[in-house]
């Protein structure tokens, strides 16, 4: 097997972060250690005692306390979303409700602590608890608090994610405007924290900048799309490539092709994962020093990549869930070098105020897979070579290591704040790396073209490692950003491809691995379909109609989707050598008897918040008790509803309409955020379109315990309405209900073909 058909398996494979508490968290492999009926693993190796010890990564006379951190299971750790309105009610729901219901309580002999904030993480947003996910799943008195937050980590309110994690996003110093790339983004984790910080201000609907998520694997990133979707965010596109040698993208600045460069560059590396033996227990059996000798060369391919797509003054985050300096200094070391100074390491060690960590190394030594040690390069024989390279060493000139600044690094070690190990290294870009700064040599048309196409569309495709010494070579890199710019838009100029459609690349220059994606298209401005939908909803001038798009070529067009502008930029001038696996909110959704009203199209609840700040008609205020019963009961009728509410919604045709909230300041008990949902009004009843779990989310922070769920009435039974013996109302039919979706969770069919679970509305309105 080659070298790079051997960096792509291990890309795939060695990601023991994988389990990172996404939504339940964790992979089948971590929960087979606890419950799966397996032989309990032995929490023994003594060559990883052996190793790290002679590495003295732990400090003096706490090597026991290592150790037996690393044999605990890790505590179960939570992040609220910090861009939504809401996230102090979620806060205030927490601490008043259920972390005061687990005060005093006792499962399986053990107490349970009450879940205390993480000192290091802003505002309070980040929770860790005593309480193992094992028990946190199975233990009946705990089972309130485990569904809430399954619901609301469903919801996107909340991440299970654990607490090292949460660390490279916020060294990263993310700003609304900044252009981001996330190089190995599955499972997405630190991507959504990504996404909150773009949208920190909730009255900008479209942020400037915007996240480019990748990963490797294609299975994966689907994984990546629904961590991203909780979110509802324009401003994220997943893609699947090779991040080492992911391809350079161009953006259209002022009518010329210009390289896009990132502001920041979070850079997360796959690796052996000896940090996460809390959660992945086989670590314990099959650590080796092989592991970080095969990583080693692909970590610095990604790394080095990542460096070159970082713009000047930008910031790069590389991050591993490793002890191990052969995959952490030695790789920063490493990129150090080769960019003469191009990079720095950034001093954060007052960023993080409250964060324990242990300052990067300086010496260390290189074990073969025997358990052979080396201490520099010269010492290696030749028929190790292929095993261990120079790079692992560290820089043998005393001047030229103090420079680089490894100190500056963090490792998270687990017995110091109850968590994971961790390793971080925040990157400075001070100038061009030094093989972009070469003068291209004198050469003809033909070989400056050939150049271009170099750098993208074939090999990165094909999920092939750059090799570090063509990166190297002035043949690969003599070329100038401006040059390669001009030379991709004549090659795209001279193709025929279709304005707005920005589909899959052709198979001659990329081949595709999992399934084929639909066309992303873009709506022309001339389009028919749109004027309607523009009347309907009084959508104000500054609509940016131009950022809608949707999936299909032919056909009825069935749903609608928005992008930022920025994000709209790079589709439509990268469609060639990127594999797009999803982009865009859902805004729109196309009624399957639409025809018969003003509007073929409803709005979806993915895009309200999106959308909301442009419609200026079919809107109507709503009180809390409103939300209520428009929250538990499928079909309300008019006369159930608030006189205010009738007032506005009598006059309305039907068809969609926009439901908002708004928190009365003069009452403190009331709801304090506010909220914006879709909904549809029928002859005489106004319903709800919101999944099932942001029902919940919202019925909770109003103070409603959920107990439970009719479907067969499509009502939520809460606390209040449990007391009443009544039947519920309803106004459609049984035989005619029979044919529609019992949630609105059916709106997020990925098929627009099925009309009949992607358009409740259209199916059977309600009277």
């Amino acid at each position: 097997m080659g070298r790079r058909s051997r960096g792509r398996r291990l890309q795939q494979q060695q990601r023991p972060e994988d389990a990172e508490d996404g939504a339940e968290g964790g992979g089948k492999r971590g929960e087979a250690g606890w419950e799966g009926g397996y032989p309990e693993i032995v929490k023994e190796n003594k060559l990883f005692e052996h190793y790290y010890q002679e590495l003295k990564i732990v400090p003096e006379g706490e090597w026991g306390q290592f150790m037996d951190a690393l044999r605990e299971p890790l505590p179960a750790t939570l992040r609220i979303t910090g861009y939504k309105s809401h996230a102090k009610e979620i806060l205030h729901c927490l601490k008043n409700k259920y972390f005061k219901e687990l005060e005093d309580l006792e499962v399986d002999g053990q107490k349970v602590e009450v879940p205390q904030p993480l000192s290091w993480y802003p505002e309070e947003l980040a929770w860790h608890t005593n309480l193992s996910r094992k028990i946190l799943r199975k233990s009946p008195q705990l089972e309130k608090f485990h569904q809430f937050l399954v619901s609301e980590t469903e919801s996107g309110n909340i991440s299970r994610q654990e607490a090292v994690s949460m660390i490279p996003p916020l060294l990263l110093n993310v700003r609304p405007h900044h252009k981001i790339l996330d190089m190995c983004a599955a499972p997405g984790s630190k991507t959504t924290q990504l996404i909150e910080m773009l949208h920190a201000d909730m009255n900008v609907p479209f942020p400037e900048g915007f996240v480019i998520a990748n990963d490797v694997d294609n299975k994966r990133c689907y994984l990546l799309v629904h961590q991203a979707k909780r979110l509802s965010s324009p401003c994220i596109m997943v893609v699947n490539h090779d991040a080492s040698s992911i391809p350079r993208l161009q953006i259209d600045v002022d009518g010329r092709k210009e390289i896009l460069f990132y502001d920041r560059i979070l850079c997360d590396v796959p690796c052996s994962g000896d940090g996460t033996m809390r959660k992945n227990i086989d670590v314990w059996k099959k650590w080796t020093t092989l592991n970080s000798l095969q990583l080693h060369g692909l970590q610095l391919r990604i790394a080095t990549r990542g460096a070159e797509q970082l713009a000047e003054g930008g910031r790069m985050v590389y991050s591993t869930c490793s002890l191990n300096p052969i995959e952490d200094e030695a790789v920063i070391a490493s990129l150090l070098e080769k960019s003469e100074g191009a990079l720095e390491l950034a001093d954060v060690s007052d960023e993080l105020p409250g964060l324990k960590w242990m300052p990067g190394i300086t010496q260390w030594k290189v074990m073969s897979k025997d358990g052979q040690w080396f201490t520099d390069w010269d010492t290696v024989p030749h028929s190790r070579h292929t095993q261990i390279r120079p790079t692992m060493f560290p820089p043998k000139d005393p001047e030229k290591l103090q420079a680089m600044h490894l100190e500056r690094c963090l490792r998270i070690l687990p017995h110091h704040q109850n968590t994971g190990g961790f390793f971080v290294a925040v990157l400075v870009k001070k100038s061009s790396m030094p093989w972009n700064k070469r003068q291209p040599k004198l050469q003809g048309k033909s070989a400056e073209t050939r150049e271009s196409t170099q750098l993208s569309p074939a090999g990165p495709a094909e999920g092939k490692p750059a090799d570090p010494s063509k990166l190297e070579s002035p043949s690969f890199t003599g070329t100038g950003d401006t040059e390669i710019a001009h030379a991709a838009e004549d090659l795209e100029n001279n193709g025929n491809k279709k304005d707005g459609v920005c589909g899959p690349p052709p198979s001659k220059k990329m081949k595709l691995f999992g399934f084929k994606e639909d066309p992303f298209v873009f709506i022309p401005e001339d389009d028919p379909l749109f004027p309607p939908i523009e009347k309907f909803y009084a959508l104000a001038p500054s609509f940016p109609r131009m950022n809608l798009l949707t999936r299909t070529t032919e056909g009825k067009k069935r749903q609608l989707y928005m992008v930022s502008k920025e994000l709209r930029n790079v589709l439509l001038n990268n469609s060639e050598k990127m594999k797009v696996i999803n982009t865009g909110i859902k805004v729109w959704c196309r009624n399957n008897s639409g025809e018969e009203f003003d509007c073929a199209f409803r709005l979806a609840q993915e895009g309200i918040y999106t959308l909301y700040p442009f419609i200026n008609s079919r809107i109507i205020t709503v009180s809390m008790e409103d939300v209520k019963i428009l929250l538990t009961q499928e079909n309300p009728f008019f006369r159930k509803l608030s006189s205010e509410t009738y007032s506005q919604a009598k006059d309305l045709a039907k068809g969609s309409v926009v439901l908002k909230y708004e928190p009365d300041s003069a009452n403190p008990d009331a709801l304090q955020c506010p909220i914006v949902l879709c909904g549809w009004r029928g002859k005489a009843s106004i319903r709800t379109f919101v999944p099932k779990n942001e029902r919940l989310h919202y019925l909770r922070m109003m103070g409603l315990e959920v107990l439970g769920e009719k479907k067969k009435e499509g009502v939520i039974l809460t606390s209040e309405s449990a007391a009443s013996t009544g039947q519920p109302e309803s106004e459609v039919p049984e035989e005619q209900r029979a044919g529609e979706p019992n949630s609105p969770d059916a709106e997020e069919a990925n098929s627009p073909d099925v009309t009949a679970a992607c358009d409740p509305a259209g199916v059977h309105p309600p009277r």
